[in-house]
């Protein structure tokens, strides 16, 4: 490369640069979009790193690329002062959701001691994670659990939810299984209403829950995967105070 030419292309980075902010991004997304036409961009954000844009598509999905969009990456950016890892906290931020407006006649409620403070979890009865972290969450004080069942994992589990959703006792059946591994009464004929597991479904879609467990907390806090007992307890002090939903 002649100077002339390498000098044309520090002319170009320092009159990119010059752009407004908005016009950088509109200006990254054209060049995504031209390239890369599968992806589906849908916002184009600067980040605190200089010269580094967020790329955020199919909704809560995250890529990184430079101030031309000439590369794209994927992984975690972390912040080496405090260790945070900045792009975990961001999906988090994006896939929160207002508690108070979770589909609650949906769930099995768990009440145990006070019930004062609320979670929500999402949990599918053949998923081994989901048993052993109902054994921590059996052990929580002054809690109400709301358990919403999405059988996702195989025929098998959308016949063990139907089964314990229709039983007597719900709840109960529920824990049985799932604590206990007492399998539920087999559900007979079409007299039990299951629309409510395909309500759950279609909600753990809309909110991208592709696994369990998927565990929500009052203020919103999303937490995919099972967490231990004192986890749970570090983030239901942290987040219990905004909750007002009753049942």
């Amino acid at each position: 490369m002649t100077l002339f030419h390498r000098s044309l292309l520090a002319l170009a980075a320092t009159l990119f640069a010059a752009l407004p902010l908005h016009a950088q991004e509109a200006a990254i997304r054209k060049a995504l979009t031209e390239r890369l036409p599968q992806l589906k961009v849908d916002e184009v954000t600067r980040t605190a790193v200089p010269g580094m844009y967020e790329v955020r598509y199919g909704g809560t999905e995250i890529l990184y690329t430079d101030e031309h969009g000439d590369y794209v990456f994927t992984g975690s950016m972390v912040d080496t002062k405090t260790r945070a890892d900045l792009t975990e906290q961001r999906i988090a931020k994006l896939t929160a959701v207002d508690f108070d407006k979770l589909p609650f006649k949906d769930a099995m409620a768990f009440h145990q001691g006070s019930g004062a403070r609320k979670m929500a979890v999402f949990v599918d009865p053949n998923c081994g994670y989901c048993k052993r972290f109902e054994r921590d969450l059996a052990q929580l004080k002054d809690v109400t659990i709301y358990t919403f069942i999405i059988p996702i994992l195989s025929a098998d589990s959308i016949a063990k939810a139907k089964d314990i959703w229709c039983s007597k006792d719900a709840a109960h059946s529920w824990r049985a299984w799932m604590l206990d591994g007492q399998a539920p009464v087999k559900t007979m004929g079409n007299s039990c209403d299951t629309s409510a597991l395909d309500r759950n479904l279609a909600f753990a879609q809309k909110a991208r829950i592709n696994g369990t467990p998927a565990v929500f907390f009052a203020d919103g806090t999303r937490k995919p995967g099972a967490m231990s007992g004192a986890e749970v307890e570090k983030l239901l002090v942290a987040t219990s105070a905004p909750a007002t939903h009753k049942q």
